[in-house]
């Protein structure tokens, strides 16, 4: 069995994670101050580590492409990566948030899955 499913748990909290900090920098009270999240972005050391996980979360789902019982999931996972970028590329800065949030909630479906099965093969 690939050791690499049982990571699931781990890609989860980085989801949930990244749902927080949606809201905390393209929220509803940034929304109605007309603040530009461009201008107020995390700082220096938290934005290093959400790139690094970002970077690690997009090898780990390439990675799951070689695991047969994980594959749907991981192209389920890029689809929605490729869907909603190009989504939120072409809307209005209302609207991001809203396009986050379904975008999280199908990739933690998604992760919840995987690590649900490697769980059970344990």
């Amino acid at each position: 069995m690939n050791g690499l499913p049982l990571l699931a748990p781990l890609f989860l909290l980085f989801e949930i994670w990244q749902l927080v900090m949606s809201e905390r920098y393209l929220g509803i009270k940034q929304i109605a101050r007309g603040a530009d999240p461009r201008e107020m972005g995390p700082g220096e050391v938290v934005s290093f580590f959400w790139a690094s996980s970002l970077m690690l979360y997009a090898a780990w789902t390439l990675s799951l492409l070689a695991s047969p019982q994980s594959r749907a999931e991981a192209l389920g996972l890029i689809a929605t990566t490729v869907v909603a970028y190009t989504v939120r590329r072409n809307c209005g800065l209302k609207w991001i948030l809203v396009v986050l949030t379904f975008e999280g909630s199908i990739r933690i479906g998604l992760v919840s899955t995987v690590a649900v099965m490697a769980w059970r093969r344990i």
